[in-house]
């Protein structure tokens, strides 16, 4: 019987050919759906991995795993493999359709992720087996993406979703980093790989973004790339241009229906969260944090695309 916050077997049968095989005798790995189940649970509930119940223990290997996964990109090769094959499938042009334009069309917005006292401390020295651990090199202006804000100790997920609620690509930062000065990094890092040859799909046609987004800079970066922009401009910004007269030239363009399919960066946010371990962060180490945030944007894809055989019709 399928627990709650476990894969159900069709999801199951998705993943399985994705995940790493035994190799030689001797170093053979234990049930990997038990062991993926074990993860899901502590990112859902947020409990600490001493505390995962029974059905999951031993503990250590779970949280092996998560890290060893975290570390080499397993959990992005699936949730790269997923994207692929949605895209395959319906690159979004039948949602395209449903909105009468014929475009592919990202959504751009932050979440501040409340850090838990846990999740601090981590030592500045490399772990000793780097750079298998995956341990990054020390930043100056944020050590493993935590800082501090108005909200105490955060981490902030800058994020890109489609249409339909589901992350694309985001990056890590700490608490108190602006938005509009995350806008260039983010999109530079879109890259949504084609089945078979070609280059990865890198340029969307439209990017939505509420305020915080509104700047030259921003404007003239989308301009360059041929990307068109819909971003809510902020009203000190109107003021000035409108003070300036003539000097302040014509207003950016602003299409308000396209405006109004931005919210589905904000559902996005909202799903991700429903998982605990994403609302509120308890990894002390960057790279394993942005594990937690991928193992459950798979879980995202997975209800997306996956049809259950009660969903059959």
């Amino acid at each position: 019987m399928v627990r709650r916050h476990e894969l159900t077997d069709a999801q199951w049968r998705k993943i399985e050919p994705l995940l790493p095989g035994n190799g030689r005798p001797g170093g053979q790995w234990a049930d990997h759906r038990k062991i993926v189940n074990g993860v899901l649970f502590r990112a859902r509930t947020g409990v600490p991995w001493p505390d995962l119940p029974e059905r999951y223990r031993p503990w250590q290997t779970v949280y092996e795993r998560h890290r060893r996964w975290s570390a080499d990109g397993t959990w992005r090769t699936i949730l790269e493999e997923l994207q692929i094959e949605a895209d395959a499938d319906d690159p979004d042009e039948a949602h395209a359709r449903e909105i009468s334009r014929q475009e592919w069309a990202v959504n751009i917005d932050s979440t501040s992720c409340r850090a838990h006292q846990h999740a601090a401390g981590a030592p500045r020295k490399a772990p000793a087996d780097y750079p298998q651990k995956g341990a990054g090199l020390v930043r100056a202006d944020g050590r493993e993406a935590l800082g501090h804000s108005r909200g105490g100790l955060t981490s902030k997920v800058h994020l890109l979703s489609d249409d339909r609620a589901r992350p694309l690509h985001w990056l890590t930062s700490p608490g108190q980093r602006g938005d509009s000065t995350m806008f260039a990094s983010v999109l530079d890092g879109l890259r949504i790989r084609r089945r078979g040859a070609g280059r990865p799909r890198s340029r969307p046609n439209r990017v939505r973004g509420d305020k915080a987004y509104s700047s030259r800079d921003n404007r003239a970066y989308l301009q360059r790339r041929g990307i068109k922009a819909t971003i809510a401009q902020p009203e000190d910004q109107r003021a000035h241009r409108k003070k300036r007269g003539r000097r302040g030239g014509r207003p950016p363009a602003f299409d308000t229906a396209q405006y109004r399919h931005r919210n589905a960066v904000e559902r996005c946010v909202n799903k991700w969260k429903q998982f605990r371990a994403v609302a509120t962060r308890y990894d002390k180490r960057d790279y394993i944090f942005n594990g937690t945030l991928t193992v459950t944007a798979i879980v995202i894809w997975l209800r997306d695309t996956v049809q259950e055989p009660s969903e059959t019709p």
